[in-house]
């Protein structure tokens, strides 16, 4: 364990809580202190989980079963979470997200809106809900996992991309609304990552680990960084990209 306590009495409720970055970053903030809430639709896998990260840290760790994919779930899991809102304690990691192959999605349009009410209209619709009861209270930390294909739409992957943009522009103006009632959002844009959701798709390079990107996150959060792009050299490899002019860029195939 953490010799350094500093989260105790927080709760870090971790939306994805399956995923490798998510499972990191869960023993992170149990290592100092914090409780946690892991939140996911394969509840076997959160309970294995959330019992190796109690074991280790001796915190409180709980799961809750949510489908993004299910409106109803996501009013059940933003109710659960308004209390501790309110009683200004709860910190939030969301870090769910599918990501259907572009050539699927051109040949089956139908994969599209799935793909946005995961991505985009659960995280938004999750996060207006909790808005009130973090204003209240006046304290919080919000930290939404977006990504490097949302900064310009390629050839490639611009249907996830789109999704991870409108996702974006949201979080920039919801952190500008909580920064005036002392609430942090955070805003995180990861490259590739060594995980289940990039084995073995074309192209992956230099992808970051999940351990060492989720302790960059969270020292981000607590230094209340408002963007971070990890890993750090994603930040020039999409500032080149976003000034290719668009004459030139439409006949990049990546």
């Amino acid at each position: 364990m953490s010799a350094v306590r500093d989260l105790q009495g927080r709760l870090w409720a971790i939306v994805g809580g399956s995923s490798p970055l998510a499972r990191a970053f869960a023993h992170r903030v149990a290592a100092r202190g914090a409780s946690v809430l892991l939140v996911g639709r394969d509840l076997d896998d959160l309970a294995r989980t959330a019992a190796d990260v109690s074991l280790r840290h001796q915190v409180e760790v709980l799961v809750h079963g949510c489908d993004l994919g299910d409106p109803d779930q996501v009013g059940l899991l933003a109710r659960r979470l308004q209390s501790e809102a309110e009683a200004g304690r709860l910190d939030l990691l969301l870090a769910a997200a599918i990501m259907p192959s572009q050539a699927a999605m051109e040949a089956d349009p139908a994969l599209v809106p799935p793909l946005w009410q995961v991505n985009v209209t659960a995280p938004i619709d999750l996060l207006l809900r909790l808005a009130p009861a973090w204003q209240r209270a006046g304290r919080g930390t919000v930290v939404v996992v977006g990504s490097v294909a949302g900064d310009r739409g390629r050839l490639s992957n611009h249907l996830y991309g789109a999704s991870k943009a409108a996702l974006a522009t949201f979080t920039a103006g919801f952190r500008n609304r909580m920064a005036r009632a002392g609430v942090h959002v955070l805003t995180v844009k990861p490259g590739f990552l060594d995980t289940g959701m990039t084995w073995g798709l074309p192209g992956i390079f230099l992808p970051g680990q999940p351990d060492p990107v989720a302790g960059t996150i969270l020292a981000a959060a607590l230094n209340r960084k408002d963007v971070l792009y990890v890993p750090g050299f994603w930040w020039l490899i999409l500032t080149i990209l976003k000034h290719i002019p668009e004459p030139i860029f439409k006949r990049l195939k990546i």
